[in-house]
């Protein structure tokens, strides 16, 4: 998945974004950071589906964050796109993400990347490697091991927090910060109150 480009079709044109970073989760009883590990749910049916759909999914009330299905069928699983380059389409991606300060942070970490590629509710169980669709996978030839880092998923508490099933491209600029788990070190104040939104990089599947 690695330096595989996804295209996105706008009303102007194409954006390309080059994959630079990327979680794997598997599936049911078998990881439990991923959301497939308690079995199938309305949610999450896309991960039992075809390899190469997109499981996309809604966390926090705020970010979508897209997964391609990696695993046989019915078995589940998926690789989380976590960040990338955009190589085509600077302008209409800058007119998604019109906060973004630069263009290395146009996709960098996962509810960004969704932003710039339009993912929304109907991405869910889109194939992904139809070259005719409006979001679309080319995948490239694998890359040398020197150039890519390994390392345990962001956000990912439990069991499955050391799995080291994080992929990314040493020195490049749009790979998302790393963030382990954190525990809130108190409850919240008698009466209840809101829970801060976690950053929008912070989109692992984390375990449920």
């Amino acid at each position: 998945m690695l330096g595989a480009h996804l295209l996105a079709r706008t009303d102007t044109g194409w954006i390309v974004l080059r994959i630079t970073e990327v979680e794997a989760y598997g599936g049911q009883a078998e990881d439990p950071g991923s959301h497939a590990h308690r079995g199938a749910t309305a949610r999450n049916a896309s991960m039992f589906g075809p390899v190469g759909h997109a499981y996309a999914y809604f966390t926090y009330g705020i970010h979508w964050c897209l997964n391609v299905v990696a695993h046989d069928q019915h078995r589940a699983g998926g690789i989380l796109l976590r960040a990338g380059e955009v190589i085509e389409g600077v302008e209409e991606a800058r007119a998604r993400r019109p906060a973004a300060r630069r263009d290395t942070d146009l996709a960098r970490g996962p509810a960004r990347l969704a932003v710039t590629l339009g993912v929304q509710r109907r991405t869910d169980g889109v194939d992904l490697m139809d070259p005719t669709g409006a979001l679309h996978l080319r995948l490239c030839a694998p890359l040398a091991p020197d150039v890519i880092g390994v390392g345990p998923r962001t956000g990912v508490s439990g069991a499955g927090a050391s799995t080291p099933w994080r992929f990314w491209l040493v020195g490049d600029p749009t790979v998302s910060p790393y963030r382990p788990h954190r525990v809130s070190a108190r409850p919240p104040a008698a009466g209840g109150g809101h829970r801060p939104a976690p950053p929008a990089q912070d989109c692992g599947h984390g375990q449920g």
